[in-house]
């Protein structure tokens, strides 16, 4: 017991010297004008490269100043809200033609997607002896971490992996579009299995299932879904599938591209990104954070209880929050800002449009309205606390867990279907950078260290 108590005082007077080794004061960023984050001064990010996939319309600079406007999105040029209004709004399912548009650049004909969707219900089953070997005999209690190493195990089970012809890169990233979803559901319940002592059921797809009704039928033990569940998961789908070559996942993505290793490594490292709270796992947090503020308020957990409450009840959760006095310590609201978005998120806009139909008259009626809450209040209360009167909006965050929720779809899938969707955008940037990088991405740190002799082993 003396000795570990000795290797700990040890460990603890290393971790000062580490924290103190590891310390850049905050004005050294400003001398050397380095941009953290590879973000501007105004908070806009720095111009790595061009791409044609994705447009995310924020702000206008006028005359070098950033002016906020309400937030666009576009795939290959065409509008989020044109793709959603002639899919989902008129009962087709969407994702598979938005997957074909994001890889290649167009609408499918009508030939073009019974071909494509064909393909992705062929691919949709695993390679022989893939689930029983990579996930079944190594569970996870965390889904994307299983999803990534499923991925870069999916690697050895390719005859050529390393043809980085755009024919093979294309019908590669075909197959793990469609294999994804299947590695995430039986991650999922291979984990209740080992960590929930949950019963284990595996369901066979059924080719004829779109992606959002195949994820459905496999994961509920009944395979029971309606036509309006899936077509909002559809919509989920359509909404997370790309959002540009900045993002930090795709970022990570071309990266890794442009050091010119194997498709699933590039893959397995994007999932790697997205996993992080501060990217694609804020939707979990976002519902973890409505947790807190009903207890706090008094209104029980997160779907559990009607009740109302007072914007005066929400104003004073929030600025405890941003105090770090409430929530997680981190003083975020999570679901709120963007990097981009100024004004408003069009994702966000649509979620939630669809969700408060959703959520009226349901046990989510008081979630929703709490969100809207957080929502509404958040910008006043964030510019009094920190002095900074910037654009704030919600983002796609803010109303995707609870649309999952409200899907019966549990918190530990809600990132993993954020991955599902995303990969067709990183697929597709992985093949632009692919076609027109030709150089390693590597930018440039500035060091301060100053030099110093060796010192011999007996002097130290």
């Amino acid at each position: 017991m003396d000795r570990i108590n000795i290797e700990q005082s040890e460990l603890q007077k290393l971790l000062v010297k580490v924290k103190a080794l590891n310390k850049i004061e905050p004005a050294l960023y400003d001398k050397y004008s380095v941009k953290r984050g590879l973000r501007n001064a105004d908070g806009t990010g720095v111009v790595a490269g061009i791409t044609n996939i994705c447009n995310v319309h924020g702000y206008i600079l006028d005359e070098g100043e950033k002016r906020a406007i309400d937030g666009e999105l576009f795939y290959r040029g065409i509008n989020i809200n044109d793709i959603i209004a002639n899919t989902t709004e008129k009962g087709r399912y969407g994702f598979e033609e938005t997957a074909y548009l994001l890889l290649f650049g167009n609408l499918p004909s009508k030939a073009e997607y019974e071909e494509f969707d064909e393909l992705l219900s062929e691919f949709r089953v695993l390679p022989p002896g893939f689930s029983e070997d990579m996930i079944f005999k190594a569970p996870s209690r965390n889904i994307m971490n299983k999803m990534m190493r499923s991925v870069a195990a999916l690697y050895s089970y390719e005859e050529n992996p390393e043809d980085m012809s755009i024919e093979r890169e294309l019908l590669r990233a075909v197959s793990i579009i469609a294999r994804l979803p299947s590695v995430m559901v039986d991650s999922y319940q291979v984990k209740r299995r080992i960590y929930d002592r949950e019963s284990l059921f595996m369901h066979p797809s059924i080719p004829e299932e779109s992606v959002a009704e195949s994820i459905l039928s496999t994961l509920r033990a009944d395979r029971a879904y309606t036509k309006e569940e899936a077509l909002l998961l559809d919509l989920c789908l359509i909404l997370h599938a790309e959002h540009g070559g900045g993002n930090n996942s795709t970022f990570v993505c071309r990266c890794l591209t442009s050091s010119g290793t194997d498709a699933y490594s590039s893959y397995a490292g994007a999932i790697g990104s997205l996993k992080g709270p501060r990217h694609g796992g804020a939707n979990a947090k976002v519902m973890a954070q409505l947790a807190q503020f009903k207890e706090a308020l008094g209104g029980g957990t997160a779907g559990n209880s009607n009740v109302s409450y007072s914007d005066s009840e929400v104003t004073d959760i929030i600025a405890k929050v941003l105090r770090k006095e409430a929530g997680d310590g981190s003083g975020l609201i999570y679901g709120m800002g963007h990097a981009v978005y100024t004004v408003s998120d069009p994702r966000a806009k649509a979620l939630k449009e669809y969700a408060v139909k959703l959520a009226k008259g349901t046990r989510f009626e008081s979630d929703f309205a709490l969100l809207d809450a957080i929502e509404r209040l958040t910008p006043d209360v964030f510019a009094e606390i920190r002095n900074d009167s910037k654009a704030m909006c919600a983002n796609v965050d803010m109303y995707s867990g609870l649309v999952y929720s409200m899907l019966d779809i549990p918190p530990e899938l809600f990132t993993p279907l954020f991955a599902v969707s995303r990969i067709t955008g990183w697929a597709a940037h992985r093949i632009e950078e692919l076609l027109t990088g030709k150089r390693i991405i590597r930018p440039a740190y500035k060091a301060i260290a100053a030099p110093r002799k060796y010192i011999q082993v007996e002097e130290r």
